[in-house]
């Protein structure tokens, strides 16, 4: 595994050195104020773009709010592809605002709308309280592509870790029928295997997202053990990748979920899927909320807005 990347490794001192706790050894509610002390500190300034706004809908459990972007260049009305985005914080913290930066850098680079999911969070709602909320906002998308001006052959599904975990999940439901099937997945340094059991688990350390935090969160997601091995909890386990749309994926290095989101690729490759892979083996999970402090959080997403533009807009137009 190539040594962690020098702003990378500033940032782990930092946290150290400042007594920063792990988020297993707090609260839900404060490890959610931990995270969102962290944004104005790790992230650049957001990015304008040519709309944004939210959406109340109506969701499973109530009102579920949406966040729509549309990147700088498109006109109000011009109608262009969509991807559909379910945030990280491995289901238990993060929402609209942690993930409002990178949803505008990938809606600028892409040249495209980006809808952002705030849906419901564990340990309050566990599974699958949270995909519900997800399914139910990539149903109504696809319902209301007139009104967001959107193409309705064009609509793609993504998310980072968990919401990589929700986006997967739901790939697989588009191409079994029960849900519309998405034109092409995301997936950031996804969560694709709760067992939790990879090398990766045991060798990774020393990065503020650990096995244990993991465990932690996977815990309070889905605090039965027996159900885990259902390809809803961990989509690697599914039966057949024959016929997923194609995908994105990013892995990192320095990541627990390093080895499972590879094992990902791998099935995806094995079934013919299109595929576009990208380990970045001197980083860690979360790089793309980094960017103020570590540099190459920037390229990479600028990476990835620039693929989804040419997945999602084939012709330049």
């Amino acid at each position: 595994m190539p040594t962690l990347d020098a702003d990378a490794r500033r940032l782990v001192d930092l946290g150290r050195q400042a007594g920063k706790p792990p988020f297993e050894v707090l609260t839900p509610v404060q490890a959610r104020e931990a995270y969102a002390a962290s944004w104005d500190l790790l992230q650049p300034p957001a990015e304008p773009v040519a709309s944004v706004r939210d959406i109340d809908i109506d969701g499973p459990g109530g009102v579920l709010r949406l966040r729509v972007y549309r990147g700088t260049g498109t006109a109000a009305g011009q109608c262009i592809p969509c991807l559909v985005f379910l945030h990280g914080g491995g289901w238990v913290i993060g929402g609209l605002e942690s993930h409002d930066r990178l949803c505008r850098n990938l809606a600028n680079a892409a040249g495209i709308c980006v809808v952002a999911v705030d849906y419901r969070l564990a340990p309050e709602f566990p599974y699958p309280a949270g995909l519900d909320d997800c399914e139910a906002a990539w149903r109504w998308v696809h319902q209301h592509t007139a009104e967001l001006s959107i193409e309705p052959e064009r609509i793609a599904i993504g998310g980072d870790s968990a919401g990589g975990h929700h986006a997967a999940v739901l790939a697989l439901m588009g191409r079994d029928g029960t849900v519309p099937a998405a034109c092409h997945q995301t997936l950031l340094y996804p969560v694709t295997d709760i067992a939790a059991e990879s090398d990766s688990y045991r060798s990774v350390a020393d990065v503020p997202l650990t096995a244990a935090t993991m465990r932690w969160f996977i815990d309070l997601y889905a605090p039965d053990p027996a159900a885990r091995a259902h390809w809803k909890l961990s989509p690697l386990r599914a039966a057949s990748f024959a016929g997923l749309p194609p995908a994105l994926l990013l892995t990192v290095g320095h990541d627990p979920l390093r080895d499972e989101g590879r094992a990902y690729g791998e099935r995806l490759h094995e079934a013919g899927v299109q595929m576009l892979s990208l380990h970045a083996g001197d980083q860690m999970h979360g790089v793309l909320l980094q960017g103020r402090m570590v540099r190459a959080a920037n390229v990479l997403a600028e990476m990835l807005g620039t693929a989804l533009r040419a997945a999602l807009r084939p012709v330049a137009n």
